[in-house]
């Protein structure tokens, strides 16, 4: 016989559909001292670097790129910045800039974020093509964690999500990098490039985050550059 869900799981389920004022997103400047990027909140002032380096990606990202199937009008980068301002005052979605030495060099977000009992959301992001291969999609991935999950100041969720199309990688291996909890596939489970494709899901939980996911990003750099010093260019005679 089914039980009757009790007051508190109504309440959790109408905050969850229905965020207030109260979830409204601060989104800060995220930065750690053994990482070279930082990630900042997109303005206004950032219309002409935003726009010169996604368009100039636009075909290295095409594959990749999720849409909406009943293809809602576009929109202007200033009307896109106004309505990631509302959706952070809903407290429903952030996205970031990621930075390198004062120049972006991709975009990190942070979406569909649901409060109550589930507190989770879901990680996306790009890098500029010509800064692939700096390791900068996992540190902007653990930056986004450490604050999503363990700031005081931030959403303080539960549980991030990664999707990732199953012949993508680069992005496979960030989720590998970052120490995710491979979940499975999901069929169908979100439209990219015009159909709908399923995409292999990866999880970071709040119970992962210890010392930190950058200090365990930023150790695991250090030892691979130590390893990769030490290793001899030839064999030895």
């Amino acid at each position: 016989m089914a039980t009757i869900p009790s007051v508190s799981v109504f309440q959790s389920i109408k905050e969850a559909i229905s965020p207030s004022s109260r979830n409204a997103i601060r989104p800060p400047r995220l930065s750690h001292p053994a990482l070279p990027i930082v990630l900042r909140p997109l303005t206004l002032d950032d219309a002409d670097e935003w726009n010169d380096v996604r368009w100039r990606n636009n075909d290295w990202l095409a594959p990749w790129e999720s849409g909406d199937p009943a293809h809602g009008g576009p929109i202007s980068y200033n009307q896109w910045v106004q309505r990631q301002r509302r959706n952070e005052q809903r407290g429903t979605d952030v996205v970031f800039a990621i930075e390198y030495q004062m120049h972006i060099v991709g975009q990190i977000s942070l979406g569909a974020i649901c409060y109550g009992a589930m507190r989770t959301g879901i990680i996306g992001y790009w890098v500029d093509q010509q800064y692939i291969g700096r390791g900068f999609a996992p540190m902007a991935v653990c930056l986004l964690a450490d604050w999503a999950l363990g700031d005081p100041f931030g959403p303080a969720l539960h549980r991030l999500e990664i999707a990732i199309l199953p012949e993508n990688t680069r992005s496979l291996a960030v989720a590998r990098k970052v120490g995710a909890h491979h979940e499975g596939l999901r069929e169908r489970y979100m439209y990219v490039n015009g159909r709908w494709r399923d995409h292999v899901t990866f999880a970071l939980l709040a119970e992962d985050l210890r010392e930190g996911f950058c200090a365990r990003l930023a150790a695991s750099r250090a030892e691979s550059g130590v390893a990769q010093r030490l290793r001899p260019d030839t064999p030895e005679a």
